[in-house]
């Protein structure tokens, strides 16, 4: 789950980390007043999307009056921004965030992430903040430096202070960089993120003061883990995400929209990516993925079923099970379930292993129902892609 830059700023702001003062604004005229609450000369006026690379998309601007505030925002809202992580359609913006512009002497890179390889936190850090960070770790990766967190000690003074002097953070700076990155990694490991992104993480100029100050935030919270943490919960902007895949986890599926148009039901994470991997060698374009995860009941199946249907470009169902939790048996009483109830006018495509296979391919046989059934992964996706392609 994703949050808004401005609500991941609320949430550093209370645990102690740095950040321009703002707020948030629905429309112009609530905008203006905003700004004026601020006060200040110059104001950064901020589209709110999941999303980065707002700034090179014009969701980022600049200005030095109430006014231009008032126009900037009018001009912002309702529209579709396109960035390079929406896609073409871009995404409505439908709030703003106003803040103070900040005198920017040094932006830096931040980011806490839960790597995969180690298994255990990791900080990575660059002295070359700002948009272009992307290009950075491809033409230089030699300036991305990276700490792994030990969870058995957690997170050490000498490890922030080596990756501070890492990126060139020093003299009054240190105990500033230290105290954030112990901060950031708190809120990380309190609140069950996968990821927090500090682009970029500022020296700004102060009177005569330099001060570390976090100008742009992202977060990424497991949603296995959100039934614990309900403030975050709250967080959640249903408008920004796909209505199906709110409804799949709303009944324990993992669903992810894609832009194929092969229907995919797997159980298993793993299962399901090699079904994808299968459909597109075969010549295909999944439409989705979607893993039914472990006791799969009739009912959920069902689900399952309305929830794929529901993108209009699904020409074909590929229904990939092998039972180990689940039962074959019980996959067979949902298909037949989900045809009966939804009136399901696409192919089925079905391939069945494991746990009661051989009483669920008998329930599939005597049901009277037009099931294209297959005995591997392989031959299930090439009879999938190939009805699909007439």
């Amino acid at each position: 789950m994703n949050i808004h830059e401005y609500q991941a700023k609320e949430l550093l702001k209370s645990y102690g980390v740095p950040t321009p003062i703002g707020g948030v604004a629905y429309s112009d005229a609530q905008a203006a007043q905003v700004a004026e609450e601020i006060g200040g000369e110059r104001w950064v006026v901020k589209a709110q999307i999941h999303a980065g690379g707002r700034g090179k998309a014009g969701g980022v601007k600049v200005v030095d009056t109430i006014e231009a505030v008032r126009k900037t925002t009018d001009s912002l809202i309702g529209t579709h921004l396109v960035t390079h992580q929406t896609g073409p359609e871009g995404s409505v913006v439908q709030r703003v965030w106003i803040e103070q512009a900040s005198q920017i002497k040094k932006e830096y890179y931040l980011g806490l992430v839960i790597d995969r390889g180690t298994q255990r936190i990791t900080i990575i850090a660059s002295s070359e903040g700002g948009m272009d960070i992307e290009e950075v770790a491809k033409a230089t990766p030699e300036k991305i430096i990276k700490e792994v967190v030990d969870p058995a000690i957690g997170l050490r003074d000498f490890q922030c202070r080596k990756v501070a002097t890492a990126i060139g953070l020093k003299g009054k700076l240190m105990p500033q960089a230290v105290k954030l990155i112990k901060s950031l990694y708190r809120c990380l490991r309190d609140r069950d993120a996968l990821q927090a992104e500090i682009n970029p993480l500022a020296v700004v100029t102060l009177g005569e003061e330099e001060k570390l100050m976090v100008l742009d935030a992202k977060f990424n919270f497991d949603d296995n883990a959100l039934y614990r943490q309900k403030a975050i919960t709250e967080m959640r902007d249903l408008a920004e995400e796909d209505p199906k895949e709110v409804e799949a986890s709303g009944h324990g599926l993992n669903y992810i929209a894609l832009d194929g148009n092969i229907g995919c039901i797997v159980n298993g994470a793993g299962l399901a990516m090699a079904s994808l991997d299968a459909i597109t060698l075969h010549g295909g374009r999944p439409a989705n993925f979607l893993d039914v995860g472990g006791g799969a009941s009739p009912e959920k199946v069902t689900n399952a079923c309305r929830i794929v249907l529901e993108d209009p470009n699904v020409k074909a169902i590929l229904v990939n099970i092998f039972a180990g939790i689940n039962r074959c048996d019980w996959i067979a009483l949902g298909l037949i379930q989900a045809c009966n109830a939804l009136q399901i006018k696409v192919p089925l495509i079905v391939r069945l292993a494991g746990t009661n296979v051989e009483e669920g391919r008998k329930i599939l046989a005597e049901s009277g129902l037009k099931f294209i059934t297959a005995e591997n992964l392989d031959a299930a996706a090439a009879k999938a892609v190939a009805i699909v392609k007439g």
